[in-house]
């Protein structure tokens, strides 16, 4: 018997088991690694004394695979994965992929469009009379009515398409090992959520409530009017806070949507404990002759530090998901798994990260977050840095150190998104200078989105004079260190807000700094963003003012190709944007030229903006104090 939980009748037999008391269905290969929320949860309910059977990527044509381990005594839990099912199977542009890391042999077709829904019904068929209840990001991000982009409607609650008794939002080992008590004590339906943090239930009526509420638009109001389904998304993200977020209540037809308070976060100690559990740290045997899991090679020699991020851009999900507030694990922690990493077959001494959603986070922004919550309508780093934030990472650089000296580590890297902003508001420069000399190799990744101020508005991302600077500094501190090593940018086209011009601003900017990016993410509107609201609705929740969206296959292609237009593939589309933009002046010879004129035309005489018209139907984003230019940092 190997260490896995239990994937088959005979691996429970094995351990002397009849039944099982939760049964984890999974979209995602069967992975016990902390980085995989599968392993964590099955490992927290471990802990706590439940029996859990583990049944990932089952046939999702019929009920046998449920079956196969027995009727469940507490519940059913459901997730797709690590990521959402839609996102893992189709890109932006909404073409099938042909590959996913989270399969054996990296397959793609082993689980289903919307696995959640799919799965759910499966098990209620399975299993008729026992509870089931959703979580992981797909179903955390869809417990209210959300716009899907793939179907291009706004679609009910998952609770409602699901018909399951409840869902777990966010990080859930709080929510779970209450829940499963409640389970354990008789408690069934709604009653087993009612009263628990970090869940949302349907019920008949909203009587007796635990906490607090507030209502948002009901399903009938955000399908029928954008408005309220803006106003909806906003109310969403007000209440998302552990110390003053009240319940929401979202109706749909004769029913109510409840969505308890978040869950409080862990402590530092409970964390420890929770990454201090026996995870195997690698996928399940029986994958090897299938080629093994791919999603692997990316964290089996990573360390996760750290949860939450209070730089809450619009496009990204962890604000909704894991929340705002940072909750990080002690030195002790983090260096007892390393040494376990390093005694792993197959590790060559390389500590490939050590992060979490923002590598360099390791406590709340400021005092105030640890009493009061995170401030409504107000950002910690956008448009400028707050000044009540604490911008230091003495201690996050003292565990590095720390890692260093492990016996066995040669390099320990920082790879996950570290936030170049929150460097520049630290006035010690040391961590810079030891993450340029120690913790990259060749190539620094950041992410500053845009150059485009207007599209970085909307983003939710500092103006482009503070990448500007932090790029100065990196090349400055490279040059004083002997080394030669490259800063990549990450880049998005097509974000609401974004137009062509401001495309075009930044195909000149990148032909300035001679760089031209092999990759380009198109805007991908996944639910339970405030981006996506802005794509649906044409609004900006946070002011409910009207915002340009570039929708349009034609319109993205051509924004996607401005930022690649030293393609030969892309020069018919970047031709036909810059003309339509009237700005023919970058057409011709020259450095500041995006494109050569074809053979025996002539190169465009001086620049006539016929974009000045198109520039009176865009939403510019308005003007802002925090806009104004950074001031320049003195030079040490």
């Amino acid at each position: 018997m190997n260490g896995f939980l239990p994937i088959s009748k005979q691996d429970m037999q094995d351990r002397g088991w009849y039944y099982c008391d939760f049964l984890i269905v999974t979209g995602d290969a069967y992975v016990d690694h902390p980085s995989f929320g599968t392993a964590i949860i099955s490992r927290v309910l471990e802990d706590a004394g439940y029996r859990v059977a583990i049944l990932s990527q089952p046939d999702f044509r019929d009920t046998r695979d449920f079956t196969a381990m027995g009727r469940p005594r507490y519940a059913v839990l459901i997730n797709s994965g690590n990521i959402d099912s839609m996102v893992a199977h189709y890109t932006a542009a909404k073409k099938r992929r042909s590959d996913d890391a989270y399969t054996p042999g990296g397959k793609a077709g082993r689980r289903p469009d919307r696995a959640v829904i799919v799965y759910a019904m499966l098990a209620r068929r399975a299993f008729p009379d026992v509870p089931i209840y959703l979580g992981g990001i797909e179903a955390s991000l869809r417990r209210f009515a959300h716009y899907d982009y793939w179907a291009d409607r706004v679609m009910p609650s998952i609770l409602e398409s699901t018909g399951a008794d409840g869902l777990m939002y966010g990080m859930s080992e709080r929510s779970v090992l209450e829940l499963a008590a409640n389970l354990k004590r008789g408690k069934k339906g709604e009653d087993a959520c009612a009263g628990v943090r970090g869940t949302a239930y349907l019920a008949h009526n909203a009587d007796n409530l635990a906490f607090e509420a507030v209502e948002c638009p009901s399903l009938e109001a955000v399908c029928a009017d954008k408005a309220d389904y803006a106003r909806s998304v906003k109310l969403q993200y007000d209440e998302q806070d552990h110390i003053y977020g009240r319940a929401i209540l979202q109706r749909h037809g004769k029913r109510v949507m409840i969505q308890n308070p978040p869950a409080l976060p862990l402590t530092t100690k409970e964390m420890d404990r929770i990454y201090a559990l026996p995870y195997m740290r690698t996928y399940h045997p029986s994958y090897e002759a299938l080629g093994g899991v791919p999603a692997i090679q990316e964290v089996q020699f990573s360390i996760i530090h750290n949860r939450g991020c209070f730089g809450a851009c619009n496009f990204c999900a962890l604000a909704f998901h894991q929340g705002r507030y940072i909750q990080a694990r002690s030195h002790e922690s983090v260096l007892a798994e390393a040494k376990q990493i390093t005694q792993i077959a197959g590790f060559k001494g390389y500590i490939h990260d050590v992060g979490g959603p923002t590598a360099n986070f390791r406590f709340p922004a400021c005092k105030h977050q640890q009493t009061h919550g995170l401030c409504k309508n107000k950002r910690c780093l956008t448009p400028n840095a707050c000044k009540n934030l604490e911008a230091d990472h003495t201690d996050y650089l003292t565990l590095l150190r720390a890692l260093r000296q492990v016996e066995g580590v040669k390099k320990v890297f920082v790879r996950s998104g570290l936030r170049y902003d929150y460097m520049m508001a630290d006035q010690n420069d040391t961590f810079f200078r030891e993450l340029v000399e120690y913790h990259i190799s060749g190539q620094l990744k950041v992410a500053p989105e845009h150059i485009s101020d207007n599209a970085l508005y909307y983003m939710g991302k500092p103006s482009f004079s503070v990448y500007e600077q932090f790029r100065e500094r990196y090349a400055r501190i490279n040059q004083k260190l002997g080394r030669k090593q490259y800063l990549v940018p990450y880049l998005m086209s097509s974000h609401p807000g974004a137009t062509l011009e401001d495309a075009i601003q930044l195909a000149e900017y990148l032909n300035k700094i001679g760089y031209s990016p092999e990759q380009v993410q198109d805007f991908y509107p996944t639910p339970g963003t405030l981006s996506t609201a802005m794509y649906y609705t044409g609004l900006d929740p946070r002011t409910m003012q009207p915002v340009y969206v570039a929708k349009t296959p034609e319109e993205k292609a051509m924004q996607r190709a401005l930022l690649q237009w030293r393609r030969p593939d892309k020069r018919q589309i970047v031709l036909a944007a810059l003309k339509k933009a009237g700005r023919e002046d970058l057409i011709g010879y020259g450095k500041e030229c995006l494109l050569h004129p074809a053979r025996g035309q002539k190169p465009a005489e001086s620049a006539k903006r016929a974009a000045a018209s198109a520039r009176a139907t865009v939403h510019r984003a308005p003007k802002k104090k925090g806009w104004a230019k950074a001031k320049p940092r003195r030079k040490r």
